[in-house]
Formats: C-alpha cells, sequence, structure tokens
C-alpha cells in the first residue's frame, strides 16, 4: 500500500511547512485510514469524493470504474457536477481527460481548462481540473478527477498529496470491487443452492403411509443445502408398501444429481412389482454403465406386507437395518449385495417377521458418524437406545442426532426410516 509523502518526518524541515498544508496532510492521512477500511463500493467512492472537496476546496470531483469488457470509463460517483450523472461512460483514450489518463496511466493536470484540449466543460464555475489514474500494478482501475473554481488550483504539494491518497484509492476500490464480484457470485451460489434444495425436498414423500396397525415414517436432513440421501415409500396395488433408504456417495450437489438419477430409474423397476433382490439387480445393470468412475450408491429396498407382517429386503452395501423386538437388538445382516454402480452382482434377501411393539429402523451414516465437540460418535448404540423410547420416530432421531452434534454439526445427510409394529 502506498504512504503518503512524509512531508511530516522525524528529521526537521529546512524550513517550516504552511500550517494550511499541515491540516492538508492530517486530513488526508485520516481520510486514507478511513477509505482502507471500507469494503462496500458506493459508500467508498462517497467517502472519496467528500473527503476531496471539503479538503481542498473544489467544485466538483468525481470517480469512474474501468470496464474492462467495453474498455469504457463509467462515472461511479460525482459531486458538484450537473451535467453528468452515475453511470456515464467516456472511451478510453477518446474522450475527455479522464479518457486519455485511462490510457496514459499518467496524471493530467489542467491549471487553465479553458486552454486544455482534453477537457470536457461542465461546470461554468470550473477553471482548472486535475485527473489521477487508480491503478493496483499494472492493472487499471479508474480515474479520479477533481475541479478548482481559480486558475492554477492545485499547487504542486497539493497534487504530491492526491497522487499518493488516490494510491490508496485504487486499492480500496479495487478490493471493494473484488469483494462485490465475490458477494454477487455467493447470492447466485446461494440462490441456486436453495432453489436445488427446494427441488430435492420436493422428491421425497409429502407425508408418511397410513398403515392400520403400523406407525411409518422418514426424515432427511443433508449437510449442505442439497444431498445425496432420499428415501421413499411405494404402494402397492396389493396393500403391500415399498421401503426404500440410499446414499450416494459424496455429499452436495454431484451427490444430488446423481440421486435424482437413480431415484427416476428405481421408481420405474419397483412399481413393476418384482422382489427386492430383482430390482436392485437390475437397478445395479443400468448404474453400472451411467455412474462417473469412483461413484456408487449405497441402498435397502424392504417390501412391507401389513397382512403377515413381514418384511423381505435387500441390501446394496448399505448399512444393516436395526430391528428391535423382545429380544433386544439385532442388525439384520444379508448375504450378498455390493453397493450400485460399481460392478456387476447379485443380491440376497432376509426376511423379518415383525412382533408386536417391534421396530425397524433403516438409516444412513450421518446418523451413527455424527460427532459431538469432543468428537465422540452417535454411534449404534445411542440409536437403539433411543429407538426404544416410547415416541420414538425418525423425526426424533434425527432431531436427537442434531442436538448431539450441536457445535461440530452433522457432516454428512443424516436420514431415517422409522416403522414401529403396534400391539
Amino acid at each position: 500500500m502506498a504512504a503518503i509523502p512524509n512531508f511530516l518526518g522525524n528529521e526537521p524541515p529546512a524550513r517550516a511547512l504552511p500550517a494550511d498544508l499541515v491540516d492538508d496532510l492530517q486530513r488526508v492521512q485520516k481520510a486514507a485510514q478511513t477509505i482502507t477500511s471500507i469494503l462496500e463500493l458506493d459508500p467508498l467512492i462517497e467517502s472519496v469524493i467528500n473527503e476531496v472537496i471539503q479538503s481542498f476546496g473544489s467544485v466538483e470531483a468525481s470517480v469512474y470504474l474501468h470496464d474492462e469488457e467495453r474498455n469504457e470509463m463509467v462515472l461511479a460517483g460525482v459531486r458538484g457536477c450537473t451535467l453528468h450523472r452515475k453511470g456515464h461512460r467516456l472511451k478510453v483514450g477518446v474522450e475527455g481527460m479522464v479518457g486519455y489518463v485511462a490510457s496514459t496511466g499518467q496524471m493530467r493536470y489542467a491549471p487553465d481548462v479553458r486552454k486544455d484540449n482534453y477537457y470536457i466543460s461542465c461546470e461554468n464555475s470550473t477553471l482548472s481540473e486535475v485527473a489521477i489514474p487508480l491503478r493496483v500494478g499494472e492493472k487499471l482501475v479508474g480515474v479520479f478527477t477533481a475541479s478548482h473554481p481559480e486558475v492554477d488550483g492545485f499547487p504542486r504539494q497539493q497534487l504530491r498529496i492526491l497522487q499518493a491518497l488516490c494510491d490508496h484509492v485504487a486499492i480500496a476500490v479495487n478490493n471493494a470491487r473484488r469483494f462485490q464480484s465475490e458477494r454477487e457470485k455467493r447470492t447466485v451460489l446461494d440462490r441456486d443452492a436453495q432453489e436445488a434444495r427446494a427441488i430435492q425436498q420436493a422428491l421425497l414423500p409429502k407425508s408418511s403411509p397410513y398403515v392400520p396397525g403400523f406407525v411409518i415414517s422418514g426424515r432427511s436432513v443433508p449437510a449442505r443445502a442439497v444431498g445425496g440421501d432420499w428415501y421413499d415409500f411405494i404402494s402397492f396395488p396389493d396393500g403391500r408398501w415399498g421401503i426404500v433408504l440410499a446414499d450416494v456417495s459424496g455429499k452436495g450437489t454431484a451427490a444430488a444429481l446423481l440421486m435424482s438419477a437413480t431415484r427416476g430409474v428405481f421408481r420405474s423397476l419397483a412399481e413393476a412389482c418384482c422382489t427386492p433382490a430383482e430390482v436392485l439387480t437390475r437397478l445395479n445393470e443400468l448404474l453400472v454403465n451411467d455412474f462417473p468412475a469412483g461413484k456408487f450408491v449405497t441402498m435397502v429396498y424392504a417390501v412391507l406386507d401389513p397382512a403377515t407382517r413381514t418384511v423381505v429386503f435387500a441390501n446394496a452395501g448399505h448399512l444393516p437395518p436395526l430391528y428391535i423386538d423382545s429380544e433386544g437388538e439385532h442388525y439384520v445382516e444379508t448375504e450378498r449385495g455390493l453397493p450400485l454402480g460399481l460392478s456387476c452382482s447379485d443380491y440376497s434377501e432376509t426376511k423379518i417377521t415383525l412382533s408386536d411393539g417391534s421396530r425397524l429402523i433403516f438409516y444412513s451414516d450421518g446418523i451413527t458418524e455424527a460427532v459431538n465437540a469432543q468428537e465422540e460418535e452417535f454411534g449404534l448404540c445411542r440409536l437403539a437406545e433411543h429407538a426404544v423410547k416410547p415416541g420414538a420416530s425418525a423425526v426424533s432421531i434425527v432431531d436427537e442426532v442434531q442436538k448431539y452434534a450441536n457445535g461440530s454439526g452433522v457432516r454428512d445427510d443424516a436420514s431415517v426410516v422409522f416403522v414401529g409394529v403396534g400391539h
């Protein structure tokens, strides 16, 4: 960052500086400190203009910013000019002192504007004007101008002070423009993420199925705006219900895109009323050809028959379902089943006969691997302890996990499907 000329250095000057010059230096030094602390572009430019007008007796001051795409100078802030408004444009190298300075990178001072070929008249009271480039290294940021009501209204020492101040202004304006650009990009990304989240939430069930004698619920919370977890309930004409919970490798938008594609293919296969093993086998065949290398989906797909109180499920590399009955907790494994999308595989099925008061829980690793401030995982034991409580549900489990991870945050998508059997 450029420094204000050290007119007030430790070495005693050869002669005393005029009191008004000392005042100018002090005001400009204070202005430089203020300017470099402002990150909002419009307030920054307004502050620069006001400081110069108040400190140097100018009748007009302005800041033009460089539009690189059109190679033009755009008026970003002005005070004291009744002719030009914000947004006024000048062509670099063609129009006015501003265009000249922008093309040469050199200050231009017109002690008598009536004799300067580049000066574009604005106020009749203006008799002298200076235009100073705002540069950061080799990059043109803009041009600053100040006008005075007297001929040769800017003494040499004031011009040096203005040049030094403009070094600070250039850096501050460049930082403010970068800050504004990054904020605009974040706003667009946030808006896109929220729209994607709304779309993804719309793909989840609007409500839990009503099945007499059962209490069924589901809940999914992404670690980011969108995620790779998904669950669904599928009603079959014969009264059975398909229940699926899946987790795409990774997080965020990429995982959400793959999950959306998987969902569409899965539903078309499941609604053909094939068995869980047949659905996963066929789904895997399709995904192996479509998925990018290294990406995969873990999925557990179950079919609940309320009439017989049985659940038949197949598991594609997903965490084993938790079954709780009067005999305790059981994590139900299957014999075969690779994650979907990796390579050809077949899938075995497991059958569970549900008893009165029993509970069956499908969950993603965002549940068991959530950690607290001490980096302790929520784990299977805490999951089981909560699942046996009266009134437990998918919602209460996810809420308990989020409460446990408060301060650390849920680092992965967290999803649960809860099936409870009445007495």
